[in-house]
Parts: structure tokens; C-alpha cells; sequence
């Protein structure tokens, strides 16, 4: 399959397999985030985007509290930022997250999805038409099934989809309802999902 000149606007991030690793949880996902995140090397050549479902009502300290499990830079996103290698772009509490086909990140207060937002199935949704194979969606824990429809639209474009499995998950809605869609590509404990995306990202190292 050719490659329009269209598919190739984004900048490719030198020695990785894959440009963007967009995770999704929800209940039990702060633990579960910093167990992903602190088994990343520190030279992680993919930016990492992140949904995780809060209350709107108070102040968001994710970005904190997940940059004391890693050496990766962990930052709220923030309209218009445009993604870079070791980097995780936390969404805002109350914003749907969005990636551009052309690398920047957009914030949305737009309707809720299944009673949620930031919605994984938003994020999902325009990082496969963003980054198409060059894009891993990850699915932890949580209650509901937000992020099962995006993991369609991750597959379909071509990227790689990673569940953590029911047994390892807090909450095992997210994880069930993702695994339910016979898209997953890796349904796997928490303790071994670093690992695979530090392989599978690395796998285009020099």
C-alpha cells in the first residue's frame, strides 16, 4: 500500500517503532499509570499521552504525583502543545484530549462520552487517524467500557493495542469491555506492559 504525501506530514521520532503511546484508565488507574510509567526507560523514544477519568470538581495533581514514579517529564497537556519523545501529556480534568495529524494536542469541552470526559474513546479515535500504525493504545483498569469503541479505530488504522488483563486490573470493566472487542493485540499483567513498549517502541532503534 502506497503512502499519500498527506501520511507523511508527521515528524517520525528518531529510533522509535512507534511515535505515540496513548493510555486509558479510570478507577484504580493512578496505581496502575505509575507502575506503566516507572518501568520505562528514561530514554523512552515515543511521547506518551494519558486519559485518566477524575472528578472535575477538584485540582488535578496526577501530572505530580505520576512524575514521582518516572524520570520521563510528566506535564497537564495544554492547548496547542505539540508532542515530543519522553514526554506524557496528561489530560486535564473536565477536557477531552485530542492529537492532530499534525503532532499538536487539542483540549475539547464538547458533550460527554458514556457519561465521561476526557473520553479514551475520543483520544483513541484521533491518535489512529493521526498516527495510524505508528500508534500503541494501552487499557488499564477501570469501571465502564470507554476506550473499547477507540480500540477499533486504533486496530483498523493499523496500530497495536495493549490490555492489561482482569486479573492484574483493580476495576476490570475497561480491560473486559477492550478484550471484548478481539482487537487486543497483548492482553497482559500489569507488571509486563512496560516492558512490552519499551520493546515494541525500541524496536526501531538504530
Amino acid at each position: 500500500m502506497g503512502k499519500s504525501e498527506h501520511d507523511v506530514t508527521l515528524r517520525r521520532f528518531r529510533g522509535a517503532a512507534y511515535d505515540i503511546v496513548a493510555l486509558a484508565a479510570s478507577a484504580g488507574g493512578l496505581a496502575a499509570l505509575g507502575a506503566v510509567l516507572s518501568g520505562l526507560p528514561d530514554d523512552f523514544p515515543a511521547a506518551l499521552v494519558i486519559v485518566q477519568h477524575l472528578d472535575p470538581r477538584h485540582r488535578s495533581l496526577m501530572a505530580d504525583i505520576l512524575s514521582r514514579r518516572t524520570k520521563l517529564k510528566v506535564k497537564q497537556a495544554a492547548e496547542g502543545d505539540r508532542l515530543a519523545p519522553g514526554i506524557v501529556y496528561v489530560a486535564p480534568p473536565n477536557r477531552h484530549l485530542l492529537v492532530n495529524s499534525d503532532g499538536s494536542l487539542s483540549l475539547s469541552q464538547t458533550e460527554l462520552v458514556h457519561f465521561v470526559r476526557p473520553s479514551a474513546d475520543l483520544l483513541f479515535e484521533s491518535v489512529a487517524a493521526s498516527y495510524k500504525e505508528r500508534a500503541i493504545a494501552v487499557v488499564l483498569t477501570g469501571t465502564g467500557s470507554d476506550g473499547a469503541m477507540g480500540v477499533k479505530a486504533i486496530k483498523k488504522m493499523g496500530g497495536t493495542v495493549i490490555v492489561q488483563n482482569e486479573k492484574s486490573s483493580e476495576f476490570s470493566g475497561m480491560p473486559s469491555a477492550a478484550i471484548h472487542t478481539g482487537q487486543s493485540d497483548f492482553i497482559l499483567p500489569l507488571d509486563e506492559i512496560s516492558g512490552a513498549l519499551a520493546t515494541l517502541v525500541g524496536e526501531g532503534g538504530e
